[in-house]
């Protein structure tokens, strides 16, 4: 069975990689790509590796029906319109922030409000790990931010075997690529500036607080350093645990319980070489998420790492895995994508 799909807000970074995702899916065709300021233009105008894609843009005005409509927009564009997508598809899927949190206030705290807070409780937080039973049934998926995705994939298995608790104190320090900034640029993005940089940005308050917060019910303490790749985002998580004397088999059993039927979480368990510990590089244009992990014992301190391209498992390719499980398909399909090794930076 083939499955019709529209990608609105397609000319950015994201869109774009659904694009890519969509047209090498077995069972989806894509019927339309919007994008207000290249109506009329063919896809590869934007995205020079499709090329061969005999697609053009169209208004965002116009939405076609289809079975599933993924939104690729700037936050607040999927509030304002989710009556015209939920009309246009049975399926939406948004990749903004729009729906990702369950309380109002945090929206007025982390963002500028709501329009309709009565659809937050119907999303279904897109991040399948952690909510896989919950995406079979939903028609409004909400994808996690890139920073909580891989945040949250490398904490999640230690809250959900009791090995911390929200009375442990937790500090993540994550770098991000370019790309994560998205395709309209910005005067901190030109190259001249940006080049070469680690630069904290929003070093506290950042709005994907939150959404750790939300799934972990626990405070975390975060901040988000820019640096010169392009894909990727690395988290590095100092834990403080009042349980005294962790040891490794007890980690390591917390992360397979929890990860050892996941298709795309990497377990770096006894790893050697260059590539022992995450990097975003090892993992650029897959939808996988390397972790592992080290014990302080001098500082009673936990470190976890974890490292995902933001692009795929952080956006796009975490859309197109959970769509799939909600579409009853095989999870995996789609995004059976290696990286490449060795290659440049990502």
């Amino acid at each position: 069975m083939t499955f019709s799909a529209s990608v609105i807000g397609a000319s950015g970074f994201t869109g774009g990689e659904l694009l890519r995702l969509l047209t090498e899916h077995p069972q989806f065709e894509i019927t339309q790509a919007t994008s207000r300021k290249y109506s009329g233009r063919s896809i590869g105008y934007t995205h020079p590796n499709l090329r061969d894609l005999k697609l053009k843009y169209s208004s965002p005005d116009e939405l076609e029906s289809v079975d599933v409509l993924f939104v690729a927009t700037p936050h607040g564009v999927s509030m304002s319109r989710i009556d015209d997508f939920s009309e246009a598809s049975d399926i939406v899927v948004d990749l903004s922030a729009d729906f990702r949190l369950k309380d109002p206030q945090k929206y007025d705290q982390y963002y500028n409000g709501h329009s309709c807070p009565e659809l937050l409780e119907k999303a279904v937080y897109g991040l399948p790990e952690l909510h896989r039973e919950h995406l079979r049934s939903a028609k409004l998926i909400a994808c996690g931010g890139c920073n909580s995705t891989v945040t949250l994939l490398g904490l999640y298995p230690l809250f959900k075997t009791g090995i911390l608790t929200p009375k442990d104190t937790i500090v993540a320090d994550i770098k991000v690529g370019s790309s994560e900034g998205g395709a309209s640029g910005s005067t901190s993005s030109h190259h001249a500036i940006r080049s070469g940089i680690v630069r904290p940005y929003a070093p506290i308050g950042h709005r994907h607080e939150a959404e750790i917060e939300q799934e972990l019910g626990a405070k975390v303490a975060f901040t988000v350093h820019a640096v010169d790749m392009i894909r990727g985002a690395s988290a590095t998580c100092h834990i403080f645990p009042t349980k005294q004397n962790l040891d490794k088999p007890m980690i390591w059993k917390a992360y397979r319980d929890s990860y050892q039927n996941e298709p795309f979480v990497n377990l770096l368990s006894g790893a050697g070489g260059n590539y022992r510990y995450p990097e975003p590089k090892v993992v650029a244009g897959t939808n996988n998420v390397d972790i592992a992990f080290e014990i302080d014992e001098r500082n009673n301190r936990l470190v976890v790492f974890s490292a995902i391209d933001n692009m795929m498992k952080g956006s796009a390719g975490q859309a197109i895995h959970a769509t799939n499980i909600a579409l009853g398909l095989d999870e995996t399909l789609g995004l059976s994508y290696r990286s490449l090794h060795p290659t440049g930076s990502p």
